[in-house]
């Protein structure tokens, strides 16, 4: 009689948990995430609809089964519930079945008032939606880490008094197209401050008390390029927010974007790049109706857009809508003065980053005022810091500068010396000309250096080499 009664009441039981676990999944089927819960022996009690669809498993075959037997029939590889049980602790793990379909287990022990598991609730969520959420929150991390770092360095004090003709003539005709509504295409080597030169054009527009944001098209992976740019509608695809989200084009609405490197930018996106363009209207993704949106377009490339059109690379209408202001920034080495302000308002910003009290030797600034800075701004500044983090002292020695760098500037000099005196190659055969051209560059490789050793090191050559090519020369002020 008793042994029935216990019988009984433990079907009760069992019909009750079954209820309350079907009950909550009812509940949670409005997450995102599966829900699968069993009592203390792996029992299975209820699953919410998401798990069949994370899954491809229907309820149906897995209610009032143990989670056991489904792996030994091989419907799963793994179950979590005896080790939750056992270890009275939340267990986390990978799990694959019979449909390959690859998803994550977490697993949460639920306890009695006696403090022992009475029951696990399991939630289910799809991999592959994890690892698009991580290259989203990457792509995000990216674009948060450039606006930061555009707050930070906002160098455009460097170009408040240009001093050179040719920066003086380019800062009338930024301020120029700037008062107009044009879209912009600012073209230019590598590191020559093209994000400068648009935030200085947004400055003196009508649009400056508006919003101006920077996109780099080589840093924003290309599946998700087009929802960064454009946004997307609330459901848009698996595992997007539900409330849809903002694109940096109506981010910007009234204000300016920023399209630097437009020359990466996928062919795919250069059609939707063009609407905007042409009719000032976006779509989210996942939208069934456009928006307008009133953006300034300002775009950059170190690339000859012409040629990527002939390549095929660069879609030809998006070129000629782009060529409206189209206005070339010089490289560094044609900044004449300007060069030398550039060199001091870096020394001057890292001085006081790093709280330090850096100069410069005259023989070290001669030397980087004769350099061509093939890298333009971007070289001189990251030159600069280095300089400033590493120096033993607080001056910099020409010795501290690169190599090439001082090799360059010594043949450079020496070019100079000769060409102002060729008159005096009279009469020389060529091979007299080319011993003397020779022993000049090595005379100031030694000035500049300040001893043979250090002056063979940089050119690459023997010093017993120097020295004896010196000494046929005639030139007995060296140190060996």
């Amino acid at each position: 009689m008793n042994l029935n009664l216990n019988r009984h009441r433990h079907h009760i039981l069992q019909e009750r948990k079954s209820l309350i676990a079907t009950y909550l999944c009812n509940v949670f089927d409005t997450l995102n995430d599966g829900l699968y819960i069993t009592d203390k022996n792996g029992v299975t009690l209820a699953v919410n609809s998401m798990y069949e669809n994370l899954t491809g498993l229907k309820a149906e075959d897995l209610l009032g089964k143990n989670v056991a037997e489904l792996v030994e029939t091989g419907i799963f590889d793994l179950a979590l519930n005896p080790e939750v049980v056992q270890k009275k602790k939340t267990v986390t793990a990978v799990q694959v079945n019979r449909k390959t379909r690859k998803v994550v287990l977490i697993a949460h022990p639920i306890f009695d008032y006696d403090d022992d598991v009475e029951m696990v609730v399991t939630y289910v969520r799809d991999i592959a939606l994890i690892s698009q959420l991580k290259d989203q929150v990457a792509a995000q991390r990216q674009l948060i880490d450039s606006f930061q770092m555009s707050i930070k360095q906002d160098n455009s004090s460097l170009y408040l008094t240009p001093k050179s003709a040719i920066m003086r003539q380019l800062f009338k005709q930024v301020r120029k197209v700037a008062k107009t509504d044009a879209t912009v295409l600012y073209l230019g080597e590598t590191g020559v401050g093209k994000d400068v030169m648009a935030k200085e054009l947004h400055r003196n527009s009508p649009r400056k008390d508006k919003s101006f944001f920077k996109v780099d098209c080589t840093c924003i992976p290309e599946n998700l390029i087009e929802s960064e740019l454009f946004g997307y509608a609330p459901g848009a695809f698996s595992g997007a927010d539900s409330r849809g989200k903002l694109g940096l084009f109506e981010m910007a609405d009234k204000g300016t974007l920023f399209l630097d490197e437009i020359g990466e930018l996928p062919l795919a996106m250069q059609g939707k790049l063009l609407r905007v363009l042409q009719d000032g209207d976006i779509q989210r993704i996942g939208a069934t109706t456009t928006k307008k949106i009133n953006v300034r377009i300002i775009a950059a490339t170190n690339r000859n857009l012409a040629e990527e059109v002939k390549k095929g690379n660069f879609r030809s209408d998006l070129f000629y809508r782009l060529r409206v202001a189209v206005i070339n920034i010089p490289p560094l080495r044609e900044r004449g003065e300007d060069l030398f302000e550039l060199i001091y308002f870096f020394i001057k910003q890292f001085n006081r980053r790093y709280k330090r009290q850096v100069t410069l030797s005259s023989m070290a600034e001669e030397t980087m005022l004769n350099y061509a800075w093939p890298g333009n701004l971007r070289e001189l500044e990251n030159l600069i810091h280095s300089l400033v983090v590493t120096c033993d002292n607080n001056k910099i020695q020409v010795e501290d500068l690169p190599a090439a760098m001082v090799a360059k500037s010594t043949v450079d000099n020496t070019c100079r010396a000769l060409n102002m005196g060729l008159e005096d190659f009279s009469g020389k055969s060529f091979k007299d000309i080319v011993t003397e051209f020779e022993t000049q560059i090595l005379k100031n490789a030694v000035s500049v250096y300040g001893s043979i050793p250090k002056a063979a090191k940089a050119l690459d050559l023997n010093r017993s080499t120097v020295f004896r090519k010196l000494q046929k020369a005639g030139f007995t002020e060296v140190d060996t």
